[in-house]
């Protein structure tokens, strides 16, 4: 287990920590609980770690002035940072006081996205959003299959379990729903919010019409709005605007939602073993957790018109034309349909296929139309080659 023994160093993890501490010498570690944040903190190098969780600590923490005066010079974690009495103030002290002092924060997911934390940091901060496993990281974990990654989630604890019981998906969801919901948001309806969470990660991937849900969720369009903000904020679900730049024939306002691990997903689905029509699905989930990590979530999007055809993932690139993304287990399932119909409206679209099958990436023709196909893996080059 990753708590066990050396812990596992998520090189690109750190990486991008030190990226965002070049950047701003504030960087809040976000993400949903049991991601790994806390054993990700630890294994920076040359960092001084404070659980604020003891008691100790948040008194230490206190005299903020003192506190950072007896650290100049050093990089620090504050990890659980919600804890301490005034979080946004020793931050803010330190930004505008401490130029030799580098803080990484770590905390509730709700915390670090709420009005208070934005309007006190708004300059002062970079954020790096922590992700389940990424499929460039299995092998670290000693995964050798991707299966597994689909069928028991990216936590890094339900990854390397043996097995998986749904106790440990329940337990999550009412930790949850007491630590991060309960001290920060007026959820009066614990049914409707929770039955709701549970409805979007069964049909992740899909379009999110919300008046659909209210029956289930005895709760209003309006409430059921709220409530996905929420999740959103909390990291829960990623919502996918759509792309659309011919609104009499494209979709332009429904979103899509991801739940934010296929664990998850298969919890909600009662899936507790795959078959081959199950992977596909899953699947999309990893690249968009790749796609997440190269470009971030203000460029993707996904596309679909009113003939129903649909690309999984569109890329925007600025002051570039939109890059189509497909997604498909087996290079074979692959159906240039839709990226037809794309392209008729996006000539100077580029047009990706990432099939799990593939390894390395080289542009097919299919019908007179020039598609880039590649693996997974292949994803990093090939933004980054793109990108020139």
């Amino acid at each position: 287990m990753a708590g066990q023994g050396s812990p596992i160093l998520r090189a690109c993890w750190r990486q991008r920590i030190e990226d965002a501490w070049a950047d701003r010498r504030i960087v809040w570690l976000s993400g949903p609980r049991r991601l790994g944040k806390t054993t990700l903190a630890r294994t920076l190098p040359e960092v001084a770690y404070f659980d604020c969780d003891l008691p100790s600590v948040r008194r230490d923490a206190d005299d903020t002035e003192a506190f950072l005066q007896r650290h100049r010079g050093r990089r620090i974690v504050l990890d659980e940072i919600h804890r301490l009495r005034d979080p946004s103030g020793l931050l803010k002290v330190a930004a505008d006081h401490f130029p030799d002092v580098h803080v990484l924060a770590t905390g509730s997911s709700t915390l670090g996205a709420s009005a208070r934390f934005r309007d006190t940091l708004a300059g002062r901060k970079r954020t790096v959003h922590l992700l389940p496993v990424l499929l460039r990281e299995l092998s670290s974990f000693k995964v050798q299959s991707p299966e597994k990654r689909l069928l028991q989630g990216g936590l890094p604890e339900h990854l390397e379990a043996a097995r998986l019981p749904a106790a440990d998906y329940e337990e999550w969801i009412e930790a949850f729903w007491a630590r991060d919901i309960l001290e920060l948001f007026a959820i009066g309806k614990r049914y409707s919010f929770l039955r709701f969470l549970e409805l979007l990660w069964a049909q992740s991937g899909g379009l999110c019409e919300l008046t659909s849900f209210t029956a289930a969720c005895e709760a209003s369009r309006q409430t059921l709005a709220n409530y996905l903000d929420v999740f959103a904020a909390t990291g829960l679900v990623h919502v996918l605007r759509p792309f659309a730049k011919h609104p009499a024939r494209e979709l332009v306002a429904m979103p899509k939602v991801y739940a934010f691990d296929t664990g998850f997903v298969c919890h909600a689905r009662s899936i507790d073993s795959l078959r081959p029509d199950d992977k596909g699905g899953l699947f999309e989930h990893l690249v968009l957790d790749e796609l997440l990590f190269e470009v971030g979530p203000d460029q993707l999007h996904y596309w679909r018109d009113k003939q129903r055809h649909e690309i999984d993932f569109i890329w925007t690139p600025r002051g570039r034309p939109p890059v189509a993304i497909e997604c498909k287990w087996r290079a074979s399932q692959f159906e240039p349909a839709a990226v037809r119909a794309f392209a008729g409206l996006y000539p100077r679209a580029a047009c990706w296929l990432v099939a799990e099958d593939r390894t390395g990436w080289i542009e097919r023709q299919h019908g007179g139309l020039k598609i880039v196909e590649c693996g997974p893996g292949d994803l990093p080059d090939l933004i980054a080659a793109h990108r020139k």
